[in-house]
């Protein structure tokens, strides 16, 4: 019966596709003639979208995101051998390297029969999240949905023989969650011509990446935007060196289709709605626009047996916290097994940040931006109408909480869900703002200070270099100093395959290279100072103050980033202080600094 029935979607797919190459070529003919004055410079209007289709993606602020395919059946494991890093990429040479044929053959023992489409969106409503983005196609090539366009799909080549995919639109449409699909639009390791898939076809004919776009990938994103609903994301990946006018082909499709629809930048040449910012990483300085970080549960972005490593509740919250705070959505993945199940202390770990939220959802709805411009040693902060909304991660031991710059008249002070209902005072301290807070926050998690000002708190920005606090510890990223003659940039790197680390770091270092910092320090003292950099044997690095203060000290290096003591310094007086740091031996090509933490002595 499954053989006929593919015979019979096979008729049906070839004569649908005449029809749509026909009718597209043509279309594409007369739009290619004047494709770069439409989209060579396409300028997004940023606050029609949030009004608009955006609204969603803009106020939300939190989505989960789901790698799910035939990946997930494997696990990270293949001929009994366990392959760390990103489960997803199991099938790539760099990871096991597994034939195309051998691949497509793991679809027949793929039956995720605990699959629960209702469960799993009860989860990211309960969790706080506000939509669903799931992979219906990655770089493997597997649909996860009934295609008409190619057997290789979830319906036609498992025992499972059902569409998740519609399933699970349903269950997001029903209780209200947004709901899309993503979709590896360049990437094919088992389509002939997608790029990284096979260079001829199943007769042995040369296959180019028309042939895959056209057969393929192009008819595919029509279903996907055509047999679910109305559906709010379409985020397309990796769009590499694809050429331009297949991308606006896609992206004119999607709209006409999908008029709602959000696409991120990833589908490529400037076509998206947002930027999607790099993997796993939290922004550190303000980000203007529309834009979210996509950020995964452990290490690997699909279920691998071996990755416990989950992110607990604090630590998600934080990282969500941070990526709102700093202007942006927060899309947070999960992978679920081979047999359709998220793993239970994801699970766990989601409902605990989701009661969290539903007890401070002013800190992450419709929250706008820190006027900070970035965290703050205690925590973080975002705010919604005339409140700032101080996001306290770690509560100070002595009661005080220091807020530097704030000149904005304040009209009330609370501690919300704060049972004892204590009275919070403050005082002016020069350019700093000193709250007298119970010894204990309420919460176990992240306490929450409501601070209302006469004023709307979204227009408020802070002009104020960064601030020594006395009773916690300050990290100063390389990233806020200026750098003299040697070279700063972010550098990117995987410790484990496809598990990116980010730095903003500072190598190359010429003669008298060097970082400043400029510090306004709360109040005199003694400090200790800790370097974070990576390099090669023993480095040798001197911290001076603009008060004639010198450490310096020899201390190893190794090639990742690790925290190392220099010394104690001293601010004679509180104030406005520069701090500059420089190597004075070693490798000045590898040797790289990220931050400087300085805590204070009591």
């Amino acid at each position: 019966m499954k053989l006929i029935r593919s015979c019979h979607k096979k008729l049906i797919y070839l004569i649908t596709l005449f029809v749509i190459v026909v009718c597209c070529d043509s279309s594409a003919q007369k739009k290619s003639k004047n494709m770069d004055d439409m989209w060579g410079d396409k300028q997004v209007n940023y606050d029609a979208l949030k009004n608009g289709k955006g609204k969603l993606f803009d106020e939300g602020n939190f989505g989960m995101f789901i790698h799910w395919g035939l990946y997930s059946e494997l696990g990270g494991k293949w001929n009994n051998k366990t392959y760390y890093g990103i489960g997803e990429w199991i099938m790539h040479p760099r990871v096991a390297d597994i034939n195309p044929e051998d691949y497509k053959k793991v679809a027949q023992r793929f039956n995720p029969d605990e699959f629960d489409a209702k469960k799993i969106a009860k989860l990211a409503k309960d969790a706080g999240m506000k939509y669903i983005i799931i992979t219906s196609k990655h770089h493997e090539g597997f649909a996860m949905f009934d295609s008409e366009v190619s057997d290789f799909n979830i319906v036609d080549a498992t025992p499972f023989g059902r569409d998740p995919m519609k399933e699970l639109s349903a269950a997001c449409h029903e209780i209200g969650l947004g709901f899309g699909f993503y979709y590896s639009h360049n990437q094919d390791w088992t389509a002939p011509g997608g790029n990284r898939g096979p260079v001829t076809d199943e007769n042995g004919k040369e296959a180019t990446f028309e042939d895959y776009f056209y057969n393929k990938c192009k008819p595919q994103v029509k279903e996907i935007c055509t047999n679910y609903g109305d559906i709010d994301f379409v985020w397309f990946d990796t769009p590499g060196d694809m050429k331009k006018e297949y991308v606006v082909e896609l992206a004119d499709m999607v709209r006409e289709l999908q008029p709602n629809a959000m696409m991120c930048s990833r589908i490529g040449h400037g076509m998206g709605d947002y930027s999607s910012n790099g993997d796993m990483e939290v922004p550190t300085k303000n980000i203007e626009g529309l834009w979210e970080t996509c950020d995964t549960n452990n290490d690997s972005w699909s279920y691998a047996w071996y990755d416990n490593n989950f992110k607990s509740p604090k630590i998600i919250l934080e990282r969500l916290i941070q990526t709102v705070a700093r202007g942006g959505s927060y899309l947070f993945n999960v992978g679920p097994t081979g047999k359709g199940i998220v793993p239970e202390i994801g699970v766990k770990f989601l409902e605990e940040t989701g009661k969290w939220i539903k007890k401070y959802p002013q800190v992450i709805y419709a929250a706008d931006s820190s006027p900070w411009g970035h965290k703050l040693p205690w925590g973080d902060v975002t705010t919604k109408d005339k409140s700032l909304f101080l996001s306290v991660f770690e509560w100070p031991d002595d009661g005080k909480l220091y807020i530097p710059g704030l000149n904005a008249e304040i009209e009330s002070i609370e501690v919300l869900y704060d049972l004892n209902k204590t009275k919070v005072s403050y005082t002016k301290n020069s350019d700093w703002t000193i709250l007298n807070l119970p010894n204990k926050g309420p919460d176990n998690l992240i306490s929450v200070i409501e601070v209302k000002l006469k004023n709307n708190a979204n227009e408020l920005k802070i002009d104020m270099p960064l601030g020594l606090y006395p009773n916690t510890n300050n990290r100063f990223l390389t990233e806020f100093g200026i750098v003299t003659n040697a070279e700063q940039k972010n550098i990117r790197w995987m410790e484990k395959f496809g598990e990116w680390k980010h730095a903003n770091q500072v190598s190359n270092w010429k003669d008298n290279g060097s970082v400043s910092w400029t510090v306004n320090v709360q109040k005199a003292g003694h400090y200790y100072i800790d370097l974070e950099y990576s390099g090669t044997d023993r480095l040798v690095w001197k911290t001076t103050t603009s008060e004639g203060i010198m450490v310096q000290n020899q201390q190893a290096a190794t090639e990742k980033y690790n925290f190392y003591s220099m010394g104690i310094i001293e601010f004679k007086k509180p104030g406005m202080h520069t701090i500059t740091t420089s190597l004075v031996e070693g490798n000045p090509e590898s040797s790289s600094l990220k931050s400087m933490m300085l805590t204070p002595i009591n």
